[in-house]
């Protein structure tokens, strides 16, 4: 095994058992993170499209040798990876049709060894493609948009206006980050409102809503909401700027909360360079299994009220939200956010070395730190 190759397998053996740890730490009732059960669940959906995503980067190395990450800055595939892996999904089954079924290949590399008495290193590459390509066919990959969805609905009593939970996630070119988000979305669009809402202000459960609905509910919006999610999704955009664009892009949608989960960066010893530090302590774990460091942050704005609708003679103007902006935390404001929480998974070996060099608190400030050990993941430490 070359160097290349040992260091791509040791960056996806890496990469895997952070994406396990989290599902772990996801899928615990005892998390912090999981008294936002809705988040964890619609954050588990995507976490497994990025599962996915790596399985298809790594059986790809059997055939195709490009293959880069972004070493400084995320620790994620660059998005040129993300768009061929996009690209391969959609000409999957045209490829297919031009490559032998599985029992051929095996059939023309028995006969391949027999006759030269050499491995047929053609043919391996033949049936690698072959089996990449029905992977990715197959399944769900973390696309560069995964369209919003609708998860839930109901009526805030006080406005008597459905809601909606809506999500959608993109893997950001520029920062080279998978980004999900989630918006709850109050609709008062007549239509909307006449069949879902009832005249005492509960949802008319003589409607059958079948969730998830692919886009938003609301099917005279659907198209331009999609629209307005691929285009105001770049993680250079603050959740504040977001919010606000869609209170000013739909005067009948109103935007209560948005939620942004940023999933890096990922350090991976010997592969990332982010930090001088981490990279030196991760060096030394002696398993490199549980060489790497998973940070995630959770960003939120929410509107503190709401400006009435204002109609006039000559003119009007549409209800509109304001958001409210944490200024007494500086980060707070700097990222345009209500609040946000910073998260850091380790496995037990790489945290203890960190812990015994003295590291740990300078380095986690301000995170809330999470421990894998022995499958379990350990909070508060």
């Amino acid at each position: 095994m070359n160097a290349a190759s040992d260091a791509a397998r040791r960056y996806f053996d890496a990469i895997s058992a952070a994406i396990s740890g989290l599902d772990i730490f996801l899928r615990d009732d005892s998390s912090p993170l999981y008294r936002h059960e809705t988040v964890a669940t619609i954050v588990t959906e995507y976490l497994e499209r990025l599962e996915r995503s790596f399985s298809c980067w790594e059986n790809r190395l059997a055939f195709a040798d490009a293959f880069r990450i972004s070493r400084a800055e995320s620790g994620y595939p660059v998005f040129q990876n993300v768009l061929e892996l996009e690209n391969d999904r959609k000409t999957a089954e045209g490829r297919l049709s031009a490559i032998p079924q599985p029992d051929q290949i095996r059939a023309e590399m028995a006969d391949f060894i027999l006759r030269h008495k050499a491995f047929p290193q053609a043919l391996q590459r033949s049936m690698a493609e072959r089996l990449y390509l029905e992977n990715v066919r197959n399944g769900q990959v973390f696309s560069p948009f995964i369209l919003p969805r609708t998860v839930k609905v109901s009526v805030n009593p006080a406005t008597k206006r459905p809601y909606y939970l809506v999500h959608w996630a993109t893997f950001d070119g520029a920062a080279n980050l998978p980004l999900i988000y989630m918006a709850t979305v109050e609709d008062s669009s007549a239509g909307l409102v006449r069949s879902l809402v009832t005249k005492d202000g509960k949802l008319n459960e003589d409607v059958e809503v079948p969730l998830p609905v692919e886009g938003l509910l609301n099917p005279e919006l659907a198209h331009r909401f999609d629209d307005f999610a691929e285009k105001n999704s770049a993680y250079s955009l603050s959740p504040a700027t977001i919010a606000g664009n869609l209170d000013k892009d739909f005067d009948d949608l109103h935007p209560k909360q948005l939620r942004r989960v940023v999933l890096g960066p990922f350090y991976s010893a010997g592969i990332t360079e982010h930090n001088s530090t981490v990279t030196d302590i991760l060096a030394k774990v002696r398993r490199k299994e549980n060489a790497w460091l998973l940070t995630w942050t959770v960003q939120e704005v929410f509107s503190k009220s709401e400006k009435p609708a204002r109609k006039g003679l000559w003119s009007s103007q549409p209800a509109r939200e304001e958001f409210y902006i944490n200024t007494d935390d500086l980060d707070a404001a700097r990222q345009g956010v209500s609040s946000y929480e910073k998260h850091a998974l380790i496995p037990h070996e790489a945290y203890q070395l960190l812990y015994a060099a003295h590291e740990a608190r300078k380095i986690f400030d301000g995170y809330q730190v999470h421990v894998v050990s022995n499958g379990k993941v350990i909070s508060d430490v």
